[in-house]
């Protein structure tokens, strides 16, 4: 996936001009939805009681049917997700992000962005990376009861537009949620031309038609299950392609992960703050393992990176454990060296546990996805030497050990303030997970950098 800002900022105001303009016509605003052959959210997390954030992290397998003439039938992907949304009008979920700007009566407007898969045969997904993000506007209307109505407008970087109208019910119970919808799809010429023609055909546009199910199980307490299908009839113009020998396809998603109690009683967070963390580090060509066993090497070049995150608390317990749990999000700038800076973008779920000690000493770690403007330079001079066609899409890791500035040096005074401070040493870690996810390549390898860094509470 080689996208830069001009491709970003271009696709976005393409996409958010058309959906502006069918909203100013059709009198309609926007929220999320589902787009059929494989433009999925990962949702059916519930909702939150008392009003508190829904959140979530954990990881799913998908299995997709590829549209086109090949040998390989299937694909499949390992997808971890966070999924968050909050009193905020910023919402992550799963594959799908977005800021809802607008809430006129029954309708909510949002800028958004969702994952779109390509799905070819598995060999040719690093040297093709055709996974790619659509931008635009979304409405939603609520209709009645558990119904509720949503329209998009979608485009991606080359300008190929897509237009989805989708009804959709949700039932919640005591253990769960259970979604089922309907989704009608329009897809121009640029767009058909551009997925299944490959560049090679031009194909109009047509109408796809889709529908679909998920339900979610909560296990106890924080631990669910999930599963999704959906299944898709391509439009005409695409059935009659060279390229395609399918006239449907499906894809499915099976996975599980830990999400916020809707059986507690009393709120989530009640102690746990906000806070800054102010980060610098340096890279090491060297894997994780030796970073742990002690035997890292040092980066011969020096390249550096500083990052500044904020944590929003979720919860003061995981699982009936005194374990912090809170959004971890943050910005990143390699500095220039071998190559110009390059800006980064995580997204994370982070878990604390402080150790009782006479000073207090955290261990922390975090799961979630990130995103360069670039390739780091070590990291890609790894990858390509293995072979592999780096991607600026990849999985976050984060692992921190920190002391409390306040119980180690609060006799000098200021001791509320210190208090508040935590001096750490962290592990900010990007990869593939191992060739098993074509949304980030297709790769087995990525990026390490040791930091050491400074945490306010406020």
């Amino acid at each position: 996936m080689t996208l830069s800002w001009d491709d970003l900022t271009l696709g976005t105001l393409r996409a958010v001009f058309l959906g502006t303009l069918m909203a100013v016509v059709l009198n309609i605003p926007a929220t999320p939805v589902l787009a059929t052959s494989g433009t999925y959210d990962l949702e059916g997390i519930d909702p939150s009681v008392a009003d508190e954030a829904t959140w979530a992290v954990g990881a799913a397998f998908r299995s997709a049917t590829i549209p086109f003439a090949s040998d390989e039938r299937k694909v499949a992907t390992f997808i971890p997700f966070v999924f968050y949304e909050g009193d905020s009008r910023f919402y992550f979920r799963g594959l799908e992000t977005g800021y809802s700007f607008w809430k006129p009566g029954k309708w909510q407007v949002s800028a958004m962005g969702r994952m779109r898969f390509f799905d070819i045969p598995r060999d040719y997904q690093n040297e093709i990376q055709g996974d790619t993000f659509l931008w635009g506007v979304q409405g939603r209307y609520s209709l009645y009861g558990p119904w509720h109505l949503d329209l998009e407008v979608l485009s991606d970087f080359e300008g190929g537009e897509v237009a989805n109208a989708r009804v959709e019910g949700s039932w919640e119970h005591r253990k769960g949620v259970t979604k089922v919808f309907a989704q009608a799809k329009y897809k121009t010429a640029d767009y058909n031309s551009s997925f299944y023609g490959l560049g090679f055909e031009d194909i109009s546009g047509g109408m796809e038609l889709g529908v679909g199910a998920s339900v979610l199980h909560t296990v106890a307490s924080n631990f669910f299950v999930f599963a999704k299908g959906e299944v898709a009839l391509l439009d005409k113009s695409v059935r009659n392609a060279s390229l395609t020998n399918r006239d449907m396809t499906s894809q499915v998603f099976v996975g599980t992960g830990f999400k916020n109690d809707r059986t507690r009683q009393s709120p989530s967070v009640q102690e746990s703050q906000r806070y800054v963390r102010l980060a610098h580090g340096w890279v090491t060509p060297s894997s994780l393992s030796n970073i742990f066993n002690g035997t890292a090497a040092p980066d011969p070049d020096n390249h550096l990176l500083s990052t500044v995150f904020y944590g929003h608390p979720l919860s003061d317990t995981f699982v009936g454990l005194p374990v912090q749990v809170y959004l971890h999000s943050g910005f990143g700038w390699h500095w220039a060296n071998k190559k110009d800076s390059i800006q980064e973008i995580i997204l994370s779920v982070k878990f604390y546990y402080t150790l009782p000690l006479p000073v207090r000493l955290r261990l922390g770690v975090a799961e979630g996805w990130s995103w360069a403007s670039d390739v780091p330079f070590v990291e890609d001079t790894k990858l390509t030497e293995k072979g592999y066609d780096p991607s600026q899409l990849l999985n976050f890791l984060d692992f921190s050990v920190d002391l409390n500035m306040g119980d180690a040096f609060g006799w000098i005074g200021a001791r509320e303030v210190l208090d508040r401070t935590w001096l750490g040493y962290d592990i900010h870690h990007r990869s593939a997970i191992f060739e098993s996810a074509q949304q980030f390549g297709r790769i087995k390898g990525g990026g390490n950098v040791q930091m050491v860094y400074l945490q306010y509470d406020f």
